[in-house]
């Protein structure tokens, strides 16, 4: 594998249901807005705070998984890629997005608590090579962290 040297880890909270659509192929992809607050203390000794917005794009199953399993308000924790475009809108302006592109979307721990439930796709798109039984093997006794 190439080093790959652009990858974010983006956490905070979806401000609204993700987004599920299909392509004209039927591949499905969601698109998440999530929220990440920053705050401090500034030199005049005032809290200060600054939202970031970030457009998630997810494909295939991940995509599938996150519009099921989430919703407005939960905590995130995004891994992916940093991916800019740019488009040109109706008034023929050229509009420049950054958004992210996961690889994982996980809901986070901090302040909830989750399960895990496996899923099985009949389709072929899957990652473990169109298998909708697949299982993994178990982990070995040094892959184990405790």
């Amino acid at each position: 594998m190439a080093f790959e040297s652009n990858f974010i880890t983006f956490v905070g909270n979806l401000t609204d249901d993700p987004e599920l659509r299909f392509t004209g192929g039927g591949t499905p992809v969601a698109t998440l807005r999530v929220a990440s607050n920053r705050r401090w203390t500034g030199r005049d000794g005032q809290q200060q705070e600054e939202t970031t917005f970030m457009n998630v794009n997810a494909w295939r199953d991940l995509a599938e998984n996150a519009s099921e399993s989430l919703s407005k308000g939960d905590r995130v924790v995004v891994i992916g890629r940093v991916k800019v475009r740019s488009y040109e809108n109706k008034e023929n302006q050229t509009v420049w997005v950054t958004e992210i592109e996961a690889d994982e979307i996980a809901p986070s721990l901090r302040w909830a608590k989750a399960s895990a439930q496996r899923t099985n796709r009949s389709d072929s798109s899957s990652n473990d090579g169109g298998s909708s039984n697949y299982n993994a093997p178990p982990p070995a006794d040094e892959d184990v962290p405790f």
